[in-house]
């Protein structure tokens, strides 16, 4: 048996190489990545539990589709493309998480401005061109 084990031990490392090879270069996986996985396994889920017809055939596809954008994601060698999505992805969730701003865009420059919540009607001027413009928070 001392010979399987170390047989084994020395295929498992060579196997961890060619995987550690293989992922060199290539952006792997972040936040983004796991929102869209547990989109697809809850579409997944949902197709296997519905009744069938075209709703389930739907779900089915969106699911799968889901699936390989993600695996398309994590083997990509663009990693600067597959972070600006993930950094886009991260300050829309961190919008919508943010509960004392609003946030305006500026109608000449289109700056996003960040203004508080819940002080009425203001004027407000942006900082990049000096644009005023009165918005309700």
């Amino acid at each position: 048996m001392n010979g399987f084990s170390g047989w084994l031990h020395r295929f498992s490392a060579k196997l961890g190489m060619f995987f550690r090879s293989f992922m060199a270069g290539r952006y792997g996986t972040d936040r983004l990545n796991m929102v869209i996985l547990c989109v697809a396994l809850v579409a997944s889920i949902l197709s296997a539990v519905s009744g069938g017809g075209l709703v389930t055939v739907v779900l089915w596809l969106l699911s799968y589709g889901l699936m390989f954008w993600a695996i398309f994601r994590c083997m990509s060698r663009n990693t600067y493309k597959r972070y600006q999505e993930n950094r886009r992805f991260l300050m829309i969730f961190d919008r919508l998480k943010d509960r004392q701003n609003r946030y305006y865009t500026c109608p000449r420059c289109r700056q996003t401005v960040r203004v508080p919540r819940g002080k009425g009607k203001i004027a407000i001027t942006c900082p990049r061109c000096k644009e005023r413009f009165i918005k309700k928070t």
